[in-house]
């Protein structure tokens, strides 16, 4: 059931209608409307939304091409019209959607927000045309659209012109997808219906407040239609995040975050950026020291190394998680998401493991289930997008073996993501930091550049399955390590990798925010010498450089 609005009156106090607690109104309302209590985010009304968004930077209103207040004359326990006027007497509202021109943090922005107090934000072709009218003006100013959805659905009393709004405001989003504009969503409850199946979905990023609730049909007609009964929070945005749909679930005081680094990420970006830093990097084999490869492994897995996370703090990076393959699922194996490295947005996405058994228990050890390659595949078309460099740092086992990875295309997902990096016209580092395990490693490191940390290793099966497969034991695992030539000298002296990034004595573990920092100028310098190669010289270099592996040296001057 819908929960009403916590409306600040003249009095001091105000009752949540959630928890009904009295909570004092300045500080309700200094917290954007949300309980101190219980965290209950009241409906905002769509000039709140606009408030919120923009603070005291001025904007300026889009208005939309006339439509038809009543197109079919409709009328049911009382005249369409009259309900129409009802509603715009008591919002002031002329529809549901509100949308301006304005400016957050420092980039142009448009942004359109419904406002459910209208017909249940129902979207009609007023709605639908002032969401396009939003789409429109984004794309022709070239910037970020922003929506806040907040809809019972399609309005019945417009029939199927109400139902074609569907249409054209997702043909709207997919203009603005063709030109390379930055689009984001932030769900407010509840969204059903026409609203959740078009624009609202369609977002390059799709965030939700807390409990917000999304759907295509509302519980009561799933209920009704097919009697089943639904699980606890179904529908909310807890639930739809556990299962893919959702990038990010964020309460009003985090969002400014979250919105400053995403539209940092459409600035125009510094052609000087990371000059000054001196790459660790050696690319001369004999320079490098040569340790027993069971050691090596030995320390790549070692569990206090710097994760991708660990990473992210060391290099005091702004970073926002985004989550989710959009088809039912997330892997908390794979980390992405857009981060601001020395100012240089980038879209990031590494494999993730653990410190202690909990937390690589719940990062299921780094081996990503079909989703997780989705998931990266996503951000790779998101970073292709908006034109951001991509930065991956490699440390799997290797990709999921089970079954249920099986059922749901684990070959396919790892196949499809090495095709998108491919492809891509942005520069892509990858950085092998741990373990490099077989293709579930590739799917993440078919690169412009490479490089592999001193300690790490990279290799087609890990030693101990080579071992039991051709040696029949598991006493050969060192045999099996050093006739793969998994180790960083040897990667660089085959090619595999364009450099190898020093570390502390003894290893990134025990000086992790030592070894993190030389990471993190090795990708500095690395992403400096792309960023200057043009779309197609990037995409034909790194499929040459593929192309090349195994090739006799007369053969390849031949071929190439």
């Amino acid at each position: 059931m819908m929960k009403t609005a916590i409306s600040p009156a003249a009095s001091e106090w105000t009752q949540c209608p959630a928890c009904r607690a009295l909570v004092y109104t300045r500080k309700l309302l200094r917290s954007h409307r949300v309980c101190s209590e219980c965290g209950h985010h009241a409906p905002l009304t769509a000039e709140q939304r606009i408030e919120d968004l923009f603070g005291d930077a001025p904007r300026t209103p889009i208005t939309p091409c006339a439509t038809e207040d009543d197109p079919l004359d409709f009328v049911d326990r009382r005249p369409y019209s009259g309900r129409i006027d009802d509603a715009r007497s008591s919002t002031g509202l002329h529809d549901a959607v509100v949308a301006v021109r304005g400016e957050m943090y420092g980039v142009p922005v448009v942004a359109a927000a419904m406002d459910f107090r209208f017909l249940g934000g129902s979207m009609g072709v007023a709605a639908g045309e002032a969401v396009t009218a939003a789409a429109e003006a984004a794309l022709a100013d070239r910037c970020p659209l922003i929506l806040v959805p907040s809809s019972g659905g399609a309005r019945m009393q417009e029939g199927l012109l109400s139902l074609m709004q569907m249409a054209k405001t997702s043909n709207a989003m997919a203009a603005l997808d063709e030109a390379g504009l930055l689009t984001i969503t932030l769900v407010a409850d509840p969204t059903y219906g026409g609203v959740a199946a078009s624009f609202a979905t369609l977002s390059d990023v799709v965030l939700a407040e807390p409990g917000a609730r999304l759907g295509f049909a509302g519980p009561r007609v799933i209920e009704q239609t097919i009697r089943q009964r639904l699980p606890e929070g179904f529908q909310t945005a807890e639930f739809l995040l556990e299962h893919g749909l959702l990038d990010a679930v964020r309460p009003r005081a985090g969002q400014p975050h979250t919105f400053s680094v995403l539209l940092a990420a459409t600035r125009p970006q510094d052609p000087r950026w990371g000059e000054g830093v001196v790459d660790p990097i050696a690319t001369d084999v004999s320079s490098l020291p040569k340790r027993p490869v069971r050691e090596v492994i030995r320390t790549a897995r070692e569990p206090a190394r710097p994760t991708a996370s660990d990473h992210l703090g060391y290099w005091d990076a702004r970073f926002v998680e985004l989550h989710g393959d959009r088809s039912g699922r997330d892997c908390p194996a794979v980390l992405g998401g857009v981060a601001e490295l020395d100012g240089l947005p980038c879209v990031f996405i590494a494999h993730h493991k653990g410190h202690n058994p909990a937390e690589l228990t719940q990062r299921d050890f780094a081996m990503p289930s079909p989703a997780g390659y989705r998931k990266a595949e996503r951000l790779l078309r998101l970073a292709a997008k908006l034109g951001l460099p991509v930065v991956t740092l490699v440390d799997t086992p290797g990709a999921h073996p089970g079954i249920e990875a099986e059922e749901h295309g684990q070959a396919n997902a790892v196949a499809s993501c090495l095709r998108t990096m491919g492809g891509l016209e942005v520069p892509v580092v990858a950085v092998i930091t741990g373990e490099g395990g077989s293709g579930g490693a590739l799917a993440l490191a078919a690169a412009d550049e490479v490089l592999a940390c001193e300690n790490a290793f990279y290799s087609v099966i890990s030693p101990e399955g080579c071992a039991a497969i051709l040696w029949k034991t598991a006493d050969a695992v060192a045999e099996a390590a050093d006739a793969l030539q998994i180790d960083a000298h040897s990667l660089r002296r085959l090619g595999v990798v364009d450099g190898v990034v020093p570390e502390p004595p003894g290893g990134a573990h025990k000086a992790p925010e030592t070894a993190s920092a030389l990471v993190r100028d090795a990708v500095v310098a690395a992403l400096r010498r792309l960023r200057a190669r043009p779309p197609a010289e990037l995409v034909a270099a790194r499929r040459s450089r593929f192309r090349r592996f195994g090739l006799a040296e007369t053969t390849e001057r031949t071929a190439l």
